[in-house]
């Protein structure tokens, strides 16, 4: 058989594969919400379960092109290493929230925002894959196994409007859950805004997508600095999920580990 055919075969297998897992995380899903009698995202673990199956629906819907399976290996690898340590390190016994988050807002404002995040994650990893083909591993007749993926890849421009198309849903999308968290904390806590440390960085990496959007339509700062300006925005939303999280304390210190 052409090795062209068995390269189809074994891609048409993968991705069919890839829509399993991505069943079987929804089952996962459900099967959490069913446990605790709630809306399955009141820690991390949840909201890491929840922001990875709607990067992978949103990849699903970005990558359907056959021309793009290829990009689906990396989307994948920080999903799986998400998924591991929401499973190894992150993972808490169901049960019910705390009062303060047992509010008809937390499906509304929990949601959006991983629809956001998980959307920003397609946009962060195709950022990086436009600035790979742009470096040396990109140009024609290069040496090493990298440079070998990269040529499979789809060319730099197509990777740069896949992550400016995807960065411009998931902008409003975020900036919404930040308002409905917002409106929340009105009624939680009687104010809209307290510069909590969650809400600050949110808010930052609001701002700093703007700043990419911006930079992306901007002569002088397209393709290279607007796509080092998305890949900052993309460390900045792991910061916020994981150090704000764990590490600093506040009135957002949900994240369901001792």
């Amino acid at each position: 058989m052409p090795r062209r055919g068995v390269d189809e075969r074994v891609g048409k297998a993968g991705l069919a594969l890839t829509y399993v897992g991505i069943g079987l995380l929804l089952l996962c899903i459900v099967l959490r919400g069913m446990a605790t009698s709630r809306v399955p995202w009141g820690n991390m673990y949840e909201f890491i379960n929840l922001t990875c199956f709607c990067g992978l629906v949103a990849a699903a819907v970005v990558l359907r092109r056959p021309q793009y399976r290829a990009l689906w290996v990396f989307v994948l690898v920080p999903v799986l290493i998400l998924l591991t340590v929401s499973g190894r390190w992150l993972y808490t016994n169901a049960a019910p929230v705390m009062p303060a988050l047992q509010s008809y807002w937390l499906p509304i404002h929990v949601s959006v925002v991983s629809l956001g995040s998980g959307v920003f994650l397609v946009a962060g990893v195709a950022s990086i894959l436009f600035l790979l083909t742009m470096s040396r591993f990109g140009q024609p007749d290069p040496d090493g196994a990298m440079a070998r993926i990269i040529q499979r890849l789809p060319e730099a421009q197509t990777l740069d409007r896949i992550a400016y198309r995807t960065t411009i849903f998931a902008f409003p999308v975020f900036g919404f859950g930040v308002i409905f968290g917002a409106i929340w904390a009105e009624e939680a806590w009687g104010r809209y805004w307290g510069w909590d440390p969650k809400e600050t960085v949110s808010f930052i990496a609001w701002v700093a997508y703007a700043a990419y959007l911006h930079a992306r339509s901007t002569a002088g700062w397209r393709d290279r600095k607007a796509a080092w300006i998305n890949v900052a925005d993309f460390v900045a939303m792991v910061f916020n999920l994981f150090f704000i999280n764990l590490v600093i304390a506040g009135l957002h210190s949900y994240a369901g580990v001792a």
